[in-house]
């Protein structure tokens, strides 16, 4: 590796920047960033400078929101919801309420650990 450097008035500064990783984050990976940069100021300086972060990101964002679908559809099947052509606030009603229950889960789970 070679490093380039840059004269700043009588001193020479190294060219460092990170590998930039072109990933799209969502909101669970924006969850999980916050919470790191709160809470585990360790971690996320590790995963900022070895430039694992973005991929650490999408991952969780990935996995939580695979687990909140295949959690909703488990709870569709034990607490069906209701005909959506004759009640269609009862039926939106009840999938969000299952979506919240299984989002409570995941993120006490993936999130916030």
């Amino acid at each position: 590796m070679e490093l380039t450097y840059t004269q700043q008035g009588d001193y020479l500064i190294p060219n460092l920047a990170l590998p930039e990783e072109q990933t799209s984050i969502g909101k669970y990976g924006m969850l999980r960033k916050t919470y790191l940069k709160n809470h585990r100021k360790g971690m996320y300086a590790s995963l900022t400078l070895s430039g694992g972060l973005n991929s650490h990101l999408a991952e969780i964002d990935r996995t939580a929101r695979e687990r909140v679908e295949r959690i909703t559809a488990q709870f569709l099947e034990t607490s069906p919801a209701p005909d959506k052509a004759t009640d269609p606030l009862g039926w939106t009603g009840h999938m969000n309420s299952l979506k919240h229950q299984a989002e409570e889960s995941v993120l006490a789970e993936l999130i916030y650990s």
